[in-house]
């Protein structure tokens, strides 16, 4: 990642005149970035969660207990990274989801943050080529690093716009997929060239080395490519999907489709973005297939702008997809905008498993029917 800074989290809550139980002011965040204070060091142990809601959105709770109705001790604002002790049952009336973690703060509940890790990798000294074209996929292994605009101004008119114009970082994800295709030394050391190559706007940036993983071509190699009688089944009510070949069970995931078009925002910050939520209802086969895809919908202010989605492999005509998901951890409810989110390691096997099987490069495959999905409601 990029320079370690001179300060704790203790110190960065001190210099920002907040103490955990005064979260809910939120921070000057240009004064921050003006500072370069966003790159805070990362608590030292092996499970991590982030707080997915956006750096410009109202902060978490942080609560003495795993309930709603426990006492408000504080609150997290988007991006802060907490240790991830225990996933509990609690209680979230309203909610097929109970799941809490407890920190060493208090419990947040589980769909605001994402589970990560802070895996830093050695920086290649140069980028491969496995196909028409330089450059190599790789994937985010830290809870967040933030980019440079290669080519300013900004090209995206809604996230990477809204970032720039109002001083705020722009952060890339774990779990996020991108092309890098470059690499330079910068003032903190080595940093990749990170693209994307579909859906985009044509926005390039510079991110440290460090926070990346290269994905190697047998890495993504397809899974049991010899088994014709394939079949994905997503059942709406219990907000599972399974994997069948031959009639056998041989993967099994929490997800999160579409949501019911009446629900308004509550307390906890569910909320439907303007009445856009699309119910699975139709029975499909994969037909395209993108190792990492930008998302747009809606219009700025009510829409969604999502970079870097990985292993995205879409069932149904229309625009619905089984994709990789890095900004809630809401899996087993409904959730999303239509599409079938997945946890990124999740998304990825079904992106291997699936047919068609997708060249490492240039990481689309679209056009061909492959294996059949089938929607059930009980």
């Amino acid at each position: 990642m990029a320079k370690k800074p001179w300060f704790s989290r203790r110190e960065f809550l001190k210099l920002s005149g907040l103490s955990l139980g005064a979260l809910a002011l939120r921070p000057d965040l240009r004064a921050f970035e003006r500072l370069g204070l966003w790159q805070t060091e990362f608590p030292q142990t092996e499970r991590l969660g982030r707080v997915t809601v956006g750096i410009d959105e109202e902060p978490v709770r942080l609560r003495s207990g795993p309930s709603t109705e426990a006492t408000e001790i504080g609150r997290l604002p988007g991006d802060t990274v907490v240790e991830w002790h225990h996933e509990v049952v609690g209680y979230a009336p309203g909610y097929r989801n109970q799941r809490w973690v407890e920190t060493p703060e208090g419990y947040v509940w589980a769909p605001f943050l994402q589970p990560v890790r802070n895996n830093l990798n050695t920086p290649l000294d140069s980028i491969p080529s496995f196909g028409d074209f330089p450059g190599m996929w790789m994937e985010v292994t830290v809870p967040y690093v933030e980019a440079q605009l290669a080519d300013p101004p900004p090209k995206s008119p809604f996230r990477i716009a809204f970032l720039v114009n109002n001083g705020y970082p722009i952060h890339f994800y774990y779990g996020q997929t991108f092309w890098v295709d470059g690499i330079r030394t910068g003032e903190n050391g080595p940093e990749y060239h990170v693209r994307e190559l579909y859906g985009s706007r044509g926005d390039e940036f510079w991110a440290a080395a460090e926070a990346f993983k290269p994905v190697y071509p047998e890495e993504i190699a397809p899974i049991s490519p010899e088994v014709e009688n394939k079949e994905i089944v997503i059942n709406i009510a219990r907000q599972t999907l399974s994997c069948y070949e031959d009639g056998r069970e041989v993967f099994f995931a929490r997800v999160s489709t579409g949501g019911n078009p009446d629900w308004t925002e509550d307390e906890n910050g569910i909320r439907d973005p303007e009445g856009r939520i699309t119910p699975i209802t139709d029975n499909g086969q994969v037909h395209r297939k993108y190792a990492s895809l930008h998302m747009e919908g809606g219009r700025a202010g009510g829409g969604y702008d999502l970079s870097g989605i990985g292993w995205t492999t879409f069932i149904i005509t229309g625009g619905i997809a089984i994709h990789s998901t890095y900004w809630h951890n809401n899996f087993g409810e409904r959730t999303s905008a239509g599409c079938v989110n997945a946890r990124p390691e999740d998304a990825k096997w079904i992106y291997r498993w699936t047919s068609p099987d997708v060249p490492y490069n240039p990481g689309i495959m679209e056009g061909v029917a492959g294996t059949r999905v089938r929607t059930v409601e009980a």
